[in-house]
Protein backbone atom coordinates (compact mmCIF):
# COMPACT_ATOMS: atom_id res chain seq x y z
CA UNK A 1 0.00 0.00 0.00
CA UNK A 2 1.47 3.31 -0.98
CA UNK A 3 1.59 6.05 1.61
CA UNK A 4 -0.81 8.96 1.13
CA UNK A 5 0.86 12.31 0.91
CA UNK A 6 -1.70 14.17 3.01
CA UNK A 7 -1.72 14.24 6.78
CA UNK A 8 -4.21 12.24 8.81
CA UNK A 9 -7.31 14.06 10.02
CA UNK A 10 -8.23 14.20 13.67
CA UNK A 11 -10.85 11.64 14.79
CA UNK A 12 -14.35 12.86 14.10
CA UNK A 13 -17.45 12.55 16.29
CA UNK A 14 -18.25 9.21 17.82
CA UNK A 15 -20.46 7.08 15.55
CA UNK A 16 -24.04 6.79 16.68
CA UNK A 17 -26.58 4.02 16.25
CA UNK A 18 -27.56 5.23 12.82
CA UNK A 19 -24.05 5.58 11.44
CA UNK A 20 -23.72 4.83 7.76
CA UNK A 21 -21.35 2.46 5.96
CA UNK A 22 -18.37 4.71 6.53
CA UNK A 23 -18.72 4.67 10.28
CA UNK A 24 -20.76 1.53 11.02
CA UNK A 25 -19.68 -2.07 11.30
CA UNK A 26 -17.20 -1.69 8.46
CA UNK A 27 -15.41 0.91 10.59
CA UNK A 28 -14.72 -1.48 13.46
CA UNK A 29 -12.12 -4.19 13.96
CA UNK A 30 -12.81 -6.72 16.71
CA UNK A 31 -15.09 -4.21 18.42
CA UNK A 32 -12.74 -1.21 18.26
CA UNK A 33 -14.09 1.89 16.45
CA UNK A 34 -11.55 3.17 13.93
CA UNK A 35 -10.51 6.82 13.65
CA UNK A 36 -11.15 8.74 10.45
CA UNK A 37 -8.62 7.97 7.74
CA UNK A 38 -7.66 4.58 9.26
CA UNK A 39 -8.50 1.48 7.24
CA UNK A 40 -9.23 -1.97 8.57
CA UNK A 41 -5.99 -3.08 6.91
CA UNK A 42 -4.10 -0.46 8.94
CA UNK A 43 -5.67 -1.76 12.16
CA UNK A 44 -4.81 -5.36 11.37
CA UNK A 45 -1.27 -4.19 10.61
CA UNK A 46 -1.13 -2.65 14.10
CA UNK A 47 -2.17 -5.96 15.63
CA UNK A 48 0.44 -7.75 13.52
CA UNK A 49 3.01 -5.26 14.79
CA UNK A 50 1.94 -6.04 18.37
CA UNK A 51 2.51 -9.75 17.77
CA UNK A 52 5.74 -9.43 15.77
CA UNK A 53 7.14 -6.73 18.05
CA UNK A 54 6.57 -8.83 21.16
CA UNK A 55 8.19 -11.84 19.47
CA UNK A 56 11.24 -9.68 18.84
CA UNK A 57 11.29 -8.15 22.32
CA UNK A 58 10.74 -11.49 24.10
CA UNK A 59 13.07 -13.81 22.20
CA UNK A 60 16.49 -12.30 22.80
CA UNK A 61 16.13 -11.85 26.60
CA UNK A 62 14.68 -15.38 26.85
CA UNK A 63 17.54 -16.93 24.89
CA UNK A 64 20.21 -14.74 26.49
CA UNK A 65 21.09 -17.24 29.27
CA UNK A 66 21.83 -19.88 26.60
CA UNK A 67 24.29 -17.55 24.89
CA UNK A 68 26.01 -16.76 28.20
CA UNK A 69 26.47 -20.47 28.93
CA UNK A 70 27.06 -22.06 25.51
CA UNK A 71 28.85 -19.26 23.62
CA UNK A 72 30.76 -17.47 26.39
CA UNK A 73 30.96 -20.22 29.04
CA UNK A 74 30.09 -17.73 31.79
CA UNK A 75 29.78 -19.23 35.31
CA UNK A 76 26.21 -19.37 36.59
CA UNK A 77 27.24 -17.50 39.73
CA UNK A 78 27.85 -14.38 37.61
CA UNK A 79 24.97 -14.61 35.17
CA UNK A 80 22.41 -12.68 37.21
CA UNK A 81 24.66 -9.65 37.46
CA UNK A 82 25.62 -9.86 33.78
CA UNK A 83 21.96 -10.10 32.70
CA UNK A 84 21.22 -7.04 34.82
CA UNK A 85 24.12 -5.15 33.28
CA UNK A 86 23.10 -6.10 29.73
CA UNK A 87 19.55 -4.95 30.37
CA UNK A 88 20.90 -1.73 31.88
CA UNK A 89 23.07 -1.07 28.82
CA UNK A 90 20.06 -1.50 26.55
CA UNK A 91 17.88 0.73 28.70
CA UNK A 92 20.46 3.53 28.84
CA UNK A 93 20.26 3.64 25.06
CA UNK A 94 16.49 3.68 25.30
CA UNK A 95 16.48 6.49 27.87
CA UNK A 96 18.57 8.58 25.50
CA UNK A 97 16.38 7.83 22.47
CA UNK A 98 12.79 7.28 23.52
CA UNK A 99 11.49 10.82 23.78
CA UNK A 100 13.18 11.62 20.48
CA UNK A 101 11.43 8.67 18.81
CA UNK A 102 8.10 10.13 19.83
CA UNK A 103 9.09 13.56 18.53
CA UNK A 104 10.45 12.16 15.27
CA UNK A 105 7.26 10.13 14.80
CA UNK A 106 5.22 13.30 15.19
CA UNK A 107 7.41 14.92 12.54
CA UNK A 108 7.90 12.12 9.98
CA UNK A 109 5.17 9.59 10.75
CA UNK A 110 4.89 6.39 12.78
CA UNK A 111 5.64 3.87 10.02
CA UNK A 112 9.20 5.06 9.41
CA UNK A 113 10.07 4.65 13.10
CA UNK A 114 8.50 1.17 13.24
CA UNK A 115 10.55 -0.12 10.32
CA UNK A 116 13.76 1.50 11.58
CA UNK A 117 13.21 -0.10 15.00
CA UNK A 118 12.70 -3.56 13.50
CA UNK A 119 15.84 -3.16 11.39
CA UNK A 120 17.90 -2.35 14.51
CA UNK A 121 16.43 -5.35 16.33
CA UNK A 122 17.26 -7.61 13.38
CA UNK A 123 20.90 -6.42 13.40
CA UNK A 124 21.24 -6.92 17.16
CA UNK A 125 19.67 -10.38 17.01
CA UNK A 126 21.79 -11.60 14.09
CA UNK A 127 25.09 -10.55 15.68
CA UNK A 128 24.34 -11.43 19.31
CA UNK A 129 25.56 -15.07 19.32
CA UNK A 130 28.77 -14.06 17.53
CA UNK A 131 29.92 -11.78 20.37
CA UNK A 132 33.20 -12.83 21.96
CA UNK A 133 32.81 -11.21 25.38
CA UNK A 134 30.32 -9.44 27.62
CA UNK A 135 31.41 -5.99 26.38
CA UNK A 136 30.45 -6.97 22.82
CA UNK A 137 27.16 -8.36 24.12
CA UNK A 138 26.48 -5.06 25.88
CA UNK A 139 27.12 -3.14 22.65
CA UNK A 140 24.71 -5.37 20.74
CA UNK A 141 22.10 -5.02 23.47
CA UNK A 142 22.41 -1.24 22.96
CA UNK A 143 21.65 -1.70 19.24
CA UNK A 144 18.78 -4.03 20.08
CA UNK A 145 17.54 -1.65 22.78
CA UNK A 146 17.38 1.25 20.33
CA UNK A 147 15.15 -0.90 18.14
CA UNK A 148 12.95 -1.98 21.06
CA UNK A 149 12.55 1.66 22.07
CA UNK A 150 11.17 2.51 18.65
CA UNK A 151 8.76 -0.45 18.65
CA UNK A 152 7.45 0.22 22.15
CA UNK A 153 6.95 3.93 21.57
CA UNK A 154 5.13 3.36 18.29
CA UNK A 155 2.90 0.56 19.59
CA UNK A 156 1.63 2.85 22.34
CA UNK A 157 1.11 5.78 19.99
CA UNK A 158 -0.45 3.94 17.06
CA UNK A 159 -2.84 2.05 19.37
CA UNK A 160 -4.34 5.45 20.20
CA UNK A 161 -4.00 7.04 16.75
CA UNK A 162 -6.00 4.31 15.04
CA UNK A 163 -9.13 4.34 17.23
CA UNK A 164 -11.70 6.77 18.62
CA UNK A 165 -11.58 7.76 22.26
CA UNK A 166 -14.37 5.37 23.28
CA UNK A 167 -12.26 2.42 22.09
CA UNK A 168 -8.88 3.26 23.61
CA UNK A 169 -9.21 0.62 26.30
CA UNK A 170 -10.33 -1.92 23.70
CA UNK A 171 -7.39 -0.96 21.49
CA UNK A 172 -4.90 -1.58 24.29
CA UNK A 173 -6.65 -4.83 25.15
CA UNK A 174 -6.31 -6.02 21.54
CA UNK A 175 -2.67 -4.94 21.39
CA UNK A 176 -2.07 -6.80 24.65
CA UNK A 177 -3.83 -9.91 23.33
CA UNK A 178 -1.87 -10.04 20.08
CA UNK A 179 1.29 -9.16 21.97
CA UNK A 180 0.57 -12.16 24.18
CA UNK A 181 0.33 -14.33 21.07
CA UNK A 182 3.72 -13.04 20.00
CA UNK A 183 5.22 -13.74 23.42
CA UNK A 184 3.90 -17.30 23.27
CA UNK A 185 5.49 -17.83 19.87
CA UNK A 186 8.78 -16.49 21.24
CA UNK A 187 8.93 -18.55 24.45
CA UNK A 188 7.25 -21.77 23.26
CA UNK A 189 8.56 -22.03 19.69
CA UNK A 190 11.54 -19.79 18.94
CA UNK A 191 13.35 -20.35 22.24
CA UNK A 192 13.26 -24.08 21.43
CA UNK A 193 15.03 -23.59 18.09
CA UNK A 194 18.54 -24.26 19.49
CA UNK A 195 17.34 -27.55 21.04
CA UNK A 196 15.56 -28.50 17.80
CA UNK A 197 18.66 -27.80 15.73
CA UNK A 198 20.84 -29.71 18.19
CA UNK A 199 18.48 -32.68 17.92
CA UNK A 200 18.98 -32.54 14.15
CA UNK A 201 22.72 -33.03 14.58
CA UNK A 202 24.14 -29.50 14.92
CA UNK A 203 26.70 -28.84 17.62
CA UNK A 204 25.48 -26.39 20.32
CA UNK A 205 27.33 -23.22 19.25
CA UNK A 206 26.36 -23.59 15.59
CA UNK A 207 22.75 -24.37 16.54
CA UNK A 208 22.51 -21.23 18.67
CA UNK A 209 23.96 -19.01 15.94
CA UNK A 210 21.76 -20.51 13.23
CA UNK A 211 18.64 -19.98 15.36
CA UNK A 212 19.44 -16.31 15.91
CA UNK A 213 20.14 -15.74 12.20
CA UNK A 214 16.85 -17.35 11.18
CA UNK A 215 14.92 -15.15 13.58
CA UNK A 216 16.73 -12.01 12.39
CA UNK A 217 15.68 -12.87 8.82
CA UNK A 218 12.08 -13.19 10.01
CA UNK A 219 12.27 -9.73 11.60
CA UNK A 220 13.41 -8.21 8.31
CA UNK A 221 10.52 -9.88 6.48
CA UNK A 222 8.05 -8.54 9.06
CA UNK A 223 9.44 -5.02 8.64
CA UNK A 224 8.82 -5.20 4.89
CA UNK A 225 5.23 -6.32 5.33
CA UNK A 226 4.50 -3.61 7.90
CA UNK A 227 5.93 -0.94 5.60
CA UNK A 228 3.28 -1.95 3.05
CA UNK A 229 0.33 -2.13 5.48
CA UNK A 230 0.75 0.52 8.20
CA UNK A 231 -0.60 3.98 7.42
CA UNK A 232 1.98 6.39 6.07
CA UNK A 233 0.05 9.46 7.18
CA UNK A 234 1.48 11.99 9.61
CA UNK A 235 -0.18 13.89 12.48
CA UNK A 236 -1.55 17.31 11.54
CA UNK A 237 0.53 19.49 13.84
CA UNK A 238 3.81 17.63 13.79
CA UNK A 239 5.43 19.29 10.77
CA UNK A 240 4.95 22.75 12.27
CA UNK A 241 6.44 22.10 15.74
CA UNK A 242 10.21 22.01 16.45
CA UNK A 243 11.54 18.71 17.81
CA UNK A 244 12.90 20.29 20.99
CA UNK A 245 9.50 21.76 21.77
CA UNK A 246 7.75 18.42 21.20
CA UNK A 247 10.08 16.70 23.68
CA UNK A 248 9.66 19.53 26.20
CA UNK A 249 5.89 19.35 25.91
CA UNK A 250 5.89 15.62 26.55
CA UNK A 251 7.78 16.16 29.80
CA UNK A 252 5.69 19.21 30.79
CA UNK A 253 2.52 17.10 30.77
CA UNK A 254 3.60 15.62 34.10
CA UNK A 255 1.86 18.60 35.75
CA UNK A 256 -1.38 16.70 35.17
CA UNK A 257 -1.73 14.12 38.00
CA UNK A 258 -3.26 11.61 35.58
CA UNK A 259 -0.23 11.86 33.32
CA UNK A 260 2.10 11.60 36.32
CA UNK A 261 0.34 8.41 37.44
CA UNK A 262 0.54 6.96 33.93
CA UNK A 263 4.27 7.73 33.72
CA UNK A 264 4.83 6.11 37.15
CA UNK A 265 2.83 3.04 36.10
CA UNK A 266 4.89 2.76 32.91
CA UNK A 267 8.06 2.79 35.03
CA UNK A 268 6.88 -0.45 36.64
CA UNK A 269 5.00 -2.04 33.72
CA UNK A 270 7.90 -2.38 31.28
CA UNK A 271 10.21 -3.49 34.08
CA UNK A 272 7.69 -6.25 34.85
CA UNK A 273 7.86 -7.56 31.29
CA UNK A 274 11.67 -7.43 31.27
CA UNK A 275 12.16 -9.40 34.47
CA UNK A 276 9.58 -12.04 33.56
CA UNK A 277 11.33 -12.84 30.30
CA UNK A 278 14.96 -12.41 31.35
CA UNK A 279 15.17 -13.41 35.00
CA UNK A 280 12.52 -16.14 35.10
CA UNK A 281 14.26 -17.82 32.16
CA UNK A 282 17.63 -17.47 33.90
CA UNK A 283 16.26 -18.78 37.21
CA UNK A 284 14.76 -21.92 35.66
CA UNK A 285 17.66 -22.55 33.27
CA UNK A 286 20.27 -22.36 36.05
CA UNK A 287 18.24 -24.53 38.43
CA UNK A 288 17.54 -27.08 35.69
CA UNK A 289 21.20 -27.54 34.75
CA UNK A 290 22.46 -27.50 38.36
CA UNK A 291 19.77 -29.51 40.16
CA UNK A 292 17.48 -30.98 37.49
CA UNK A 293 20.03 -32.86 35.38
CA UNK A 294 19.04 -31.01 32.18
CA UNK A 295 21.25 -29.89 29.32
CA UNK A 296 21.49 -26.16 28.60
CA UNK A 297 19.14 -26.33 25.59
CA UNK A 298 16.65 -28.58 27.44
CA UNK A 299 16.66 -26.28 30.48
CA UNK A 300 16.07 -23.29 28.19
CA UNK A 301 13.11 -25.11 26.62
CA UNK A 302 11.72 -25.86 30.10
CA UNK A 303 12.08 -22.20 31.03
CA UNK A 304 10.23 -21.29 27.85
CA UNK A 305 7.35 -23.57 28.89
CA UNK A 306 6.99 -21.87 32.29
CA UNK A 307 7.27 -18.38 30.83
CA UNK A 308 4.81 -19.53 28.18
CA UNK A 309 2.22 -20.29 30.88
CA UNK A 310 2.68 -16.77 32.19
CA UNK A 311 2.26 -15.27 28.74
CA UNK A 312 -0.77 -17.43 27.95
CA UNK A 313 -2.51 -16.13 31.07
CA UNK A 314 -1.51 -12.59 30.07
CA UNK A 315 -2.99 -13.16 26.62
CA UNK A 316 -6.29 -14.38 28.04
CA UNK A 317 -6.54 -11.51 30.54
CA UNK A 318 -5.62 -8.72 28.11
CA UNK A 319 -9.16 -8.31 26.69
CA UNK A 320 -10.57 -8.22 30.23
CA UNK A 321 -8.40 -5.27 31.24
CA UNK A 322 -9.08 -3.58 27.90
CA UNK A 323 -12.83 -3.97 28.54
CA UNK A 324 -12.47 -2.63 32.07
CA UNK A 325 -10.47 0.32 30.71
CA UNK A 326 -13.55 1.60 28.87
CA UNK A 327 -15.90 1.04 31.83
CA UNK A 328 -13.97 2.09 34.96
CA UNK A 329 -12.28 5.35 35.81
CA UNK A 330 -8.91 4.75 34.24
CA UNK A 331 -6.92 6.01 37.21
CA UNK A 332 -8.76 3.55 39.46
CA UNK A 333 -7.98 0.70 37.09
CA UNK A 334 -4.28 1.63 37.15
CA UNK A 335 -4.31 1.45 40.96
CA UNK A 336 -6.02 -1.96 40.85
CA UNK A 337 -3.55 -3.24 38.25
CA UNK A 338 -0.52 -2.16 40.26
CA UNK A 339 -1.91 -3.80 43.42
CA UNK A 340 -2.44 -7.08 41.53
CA UNK A 341 1.09 -6.88 40.10
CA UNK A 342 2.58 -6.27 43.56
CA UNK A 343 0.92 -9.39 44.98
CA UNK A 344 2.00 -11.47 41.96
CA UNK A 345 5.67 -10.53 42.05
CA UNK A 346 6.05 -10.75 45.80
CA UNK A 347 4.60 -14.29 45.67
CA UNK A 348 7.92 -15.48 44.18
CA UNK A 349 9.31 -15.38 47.72
CA UNK A 350 7.33 -18.59 48.33
CA UNK A 351 9.02 -20.55 45.51
CA UNK A 352 11.70 -23.06 46.50
CA UNK A 353 11.70 -25.32 43.41
CA UNK A 354 11.26 -23.45 40.09
CA UNK A 355 10.74 -26.78 38.31
CA UNK A 356 7.83 -27.72 40.60
CA UNK A 357 4.08 -26.99 40.43
CA UNK A 358 4.41 -23.98 42.74
CA UNK A 359 6.30 -22.11 40.04
CA UNK A 360 3.44 -22.70 37.61
CA UNK A 361 0.98 -21.12 40.04
CA UNK A 362 3.28 -18.13 40.50
CA UNK A 363 3.62 -17.89 36.70
CA UNK A 364 -0.16 -17.64 36.43
CA UNK A 365 -0.29 -14.83 39.00
CA UNK A 366 2.57 -13.02 37.29
CA UNK A 367 0.81 -13.27 33.92
CA UNK A 368 -2.23 -11.50 35.37
CA UNK A 369 -0.14 -8.84 37.11
CA UNK A 370 2.06 -8.24 34.08
CA UNK A 371 -0.75 -7.68 31.58
CA UNK A 372 -2.75 -5.63 34.09
CA UNK A 373 0.13 -3.19 34.46
CA UNK A 374 0.94 -3.06 30.75
CA UNK A 375 -2.59 -2.49 29.40
CA UNK A 376 -3.85 0.11 31.87
CA UNK A 377 -1.24 2.89 31.90
CA UNK A 378 -1.53 3.80 28.20
CA UNK A 379 -5.28 4.49 28.04
CA UNK A 380 -4.96 6.79 31.07
CA UNK A 381 -2.24 8.78 29.29
CA UNK A 382 -4.31 8.91 26.08
CA UNK A 383 -7.23 10.27 28.10
CA UNK A 384 -5.10 13.09 29.48
CA UNK A 385 -2.64 13.92 26.65
CA UNK A 386 -3.48 16.54 23.96
CA UNK A 387 -3.47 15.10 20.44
CA UNK A 388 -0.87 17.57 19.15
CA UNK A 389 1.82 16.18 21.47
CA UNK A 390 0.54 12.64 21.90
CA UNK A 391 3.56 11.12 20.15
CA UNK A 392 5.92 12.98 22.46
CA UNK A 393 3.82 12.06 25.50
CA UNK A 394 4.04 8.39 24.65
CA UNK A 395 7.76 8.76 23.95
CA UNK A 396 8.29 10.08 27.48
CA UNK A 397 5.88 7.42 28.77
CA UNK A 398 8.06 4.69 27.27
CA UNK A 399 11.18 6.50 28.49
CA UNK A 400 9.84 6.09 32.02
CA UNK A 401 9.45 2.39 31.29
CA UNK A 402 13.04 2.23 30.09
CA UNK A 403 14.24 3.85 33.31
CA UNK A 404 12.24 1.27 35.25
CA UNK A 405 13.83 -1.63 33.37
CA UNK A 406 17.28 -0.13 33.94
CA UNK A 407 16.85 0.27 37.70
CA UNK A 408 15.00 -2.99 38.34
CA UNK A 409 17.41 -4.97 36.14
CA UNK A 410 20.56 -3.58 37.74
CA UNK A 411 19.31 -3.90 41.32
CA UNK A 412 17.48 -7.16 40.69
CA UNK A 413 20.43 -8.73 38.89
CA UNK A 414 22.73 -8.00 41.82
CA UNK A 415 20.17 -9.47 44.24
CA UNK A 416 19.76 -12.52 41.96
CA UNK A 417 23.41 -13.45 42.53
CA UNK A 418 23.96 -12.12 46.05
CA UNK A 419 20.64 -13.00 47.71
CA UNK A 420 18.18 -15.27 45.85
CA UNK A 421 16.71 -15.65 42.33
CA UNK A 422 13.45 -14.06 43.47
CA UNK A 423 15.31 -10.77 44.04
CA UNK A 424 14.33 -9.06 40.74
CA UNK A 425 10.68 -9.98 41.28
CA UNK A 426 10.69 -8.61 44.81
CA UNK A 427 12.10 -5.30 43.56
CA UNK A 428 9.34 -5.08 40.93
CA UNK A 429 6.71 -5.95 43.52
CA UNK A 430 7.86 -3.21 45.88
CA UNK A 431 7.79 -0.62 43.07
CA UNK A 432 4.28 -1.75 42.03
CA UNK A 433 3.10 -1.32 45.60
CA UNK A 434 4.58 2.20 45.70
CA UNK A 435 2.81 3.19 42.46
CA UNK A 436 -0.49 1.82 43.78
CA UNK A 437 -0.10 4.01 46.87
CA UNK A 438 0.71 7.05 44.72
CA UNK A 439 -2.38 6.35 42.62
CA UNK A 440 -4.58 6.21 45.71
CA UNK A 441 -3.21 9.60 46.74
CA UNK A 442 -3.90 11.38 43.41
CA UNK A 443 -6.84 9.54 41.84
CA UNK A 444 -9.45 12.07 43.01
CA UNK A 445 -7.46 14.90 41.43
CA UNK A 446 -7.54 13.37 37.93
CA UNK A 447 -10.05 15.12 35.66
CA UNK A 448 -10.67 13.23 32.39
CA UNK A 449 -10.36 15.44 29.34
CA UNK A 450 -13.20 15.61 26.84
CA UNK A 451 -12.56 14.73 23.20
CA UNK A 452 -12.55 18.46 22.38
CA UNK A 453 -9.98 19.15 25.10
CA UNK A 454 -7.70 16.37 23.91
CA UNK A 455 -7.89 17.45 20.28
CA UNK A 456 -7.65 21.18 20.81
CA UNK A 457 -5.13 21.83 23.57
CA UNK A 458 -1.37 21.89 23.29
CA UNK A 459 -0.72 21.52 27.00
CA UNK A 460 -2.83 20.91 30.09
CA UNK A 461 -4.41 24.02 31.51
CA UNK A 462 -3.90 25.20 35.07
CA UNK A 463 -7.02 23.36 36.26
CA UNK A 464 -6.23 20.04 34.58
CA UNK A 465 -5.54 18.27 37.81
CA UNK A 466 -8.46 19.46 39.93
CA UNK A 467 -12.18 18.76 40.00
Amino acid sequence: MSAPSETAPEPGPEPGPGAGPGTGRARRVLGAWLADGVTRGNMWALLALAAAGTVVISFLPSAQPHVLTVILGLPESRQGTVVGLLNTAAEIAMVVSLAWYGALADRFGRRVIVVAGLALCAAGTALFPFAGNTAALAGLRVVFGLGVAAINAMLSTIAIDYVRSRSRGASYGLVGFFGGLGALVAVLVLVRLPQTLESGGMEPVRAARTAFLLIAAGIVAAAGLLWLTLSGRRPVAAARVPLVRLVREGVALVRDPGVALSYAASFVARADLAIVVAFMSLWIKNYGTEHGGLTGAAALARAGAVVGVSQMVALLCAPLFGWLGDRMRRQDLVVLAQAVAAVAYLSTLLVTDPLGPGMMLVAVLIGVGEIAAITTAGPLLAQQAPAAVRGSAFGVHTLCGAAGVMIVSALGGALFDAWRPAGPFVVAGVFSLAVACFGLAVRRRVTPRTEADVAGEALPGPQAGSR
